[in-house]
């Protein structure tokens, strides 16, 4: 297949307060939240990473989307470097995470042709991409309603076409699902399986096991910021399940650890 983006050695370290050092019981001031990760994703794939809260999930995202900068490590889109071109890096990603917080005093309209003005997309395609997109998400009929009155599904539904305004090559989501209802969660997932067979490339981290079997063609485990398996869902898991071999893995990696 056709490598669109590639992941190596990224690493991650966070400096704690006492109080979250007490409350973590570690006796280092320092934290590794990712720890050598290394994956690569293709043309037209979907892409997880699986792992508990905490194992460097949304860490590593942060990273791939140039919020965050590796402390070692680097990650290439189409030869492009998070680290010396992150502007670039931007162009081409769009990146989707439960914690982005609209401003509640726009109107989904507003924020949309804004960021797509940002984002350099011309006024016509604009126009065109919000006409699409609100109408899948049923947003049309909330297009002029202010963000502080839109249920929560409406705001993460909102959240989401902005982050695809300027129709990027790589769509990163961290928990695309969290905090849905079930339609609304149907909508969102079925969408990304629309965007893989338009030839995008979708990252996504979830905690979700039927998740990653229904959307992803391979999948990355981490526990505690590192890779500790990675292949397509149904080779990984063999004659097992995925829930069960992923427990096993931790149960090890944890033994391995203590």
């Amino acid at each position: 297949m056709d490598e669109l983006l590639r992941v190596e050695h990224l690493r991650k370290t966070f400096t704690l307060s006492r109080k979250q050092q007490r409350t973590l019981h570690l006796d280092s001031h320092h934290i590794v939240a990712v720890n050598d990760l290394s994956f690569t994703a293709n043309r037209g794939e979907i892409f997880g990473l699986l792992g508990p809260n905490g194992a460097g999930k949304t860490t590593t995202l942060r990273m791939l989307a140039t919020l965050l900068s590796p402390d070692s490590g680097d990650a290439l889109l189409d030869g492009c470097s998070v680290v010396r071109q992150p502007e670039a890096v931007r162009a081409r990603i769009g990146f989707l995470t439960s914690e982005l917080k609209l401003e509640e005093f726009f109107t989904p309209r507003y924020l949309f042709d804004f960021f797509g003005r940002l984002h350099g997309v011309a006024p016509a395609d604009i126009a065109s991409r919000r006409a699409d997109l609100f109408q899948r998400f049923g947003i049309d009929r909330f297009a002029d309603t202010r963000i502080a009155n839109l249920s929560t599904g409406m705001k993460q539904k909102t959240s989401l076409v902005i982050s695809l305004v300027h129709n990027p090559d790589v769509i990163v989501f961290d928990e695309p699902t969290n905090g849905l209802d079930v339609i609304t969660a149907r909508s969102v997932t079925d969408f990304l399986l629309e965007l893989r067979s338009q030839g995008k490339t979708v990252i996504l981290s979830t905690h979700i096991f039927s998740l990653v079997e229904r959307l992803c063609n391979r999948v990355g485990i981490i526990i505690d910021g590192s890779m500790v398996a990675c292949g397509q869902p149904d080779e990984l898991r063999g004659t097992t399940t995925l829930e069960d071999y992923f427990f096993d893995l931790y149960t090890q990696q944890k033994g391995a650890t203590t």
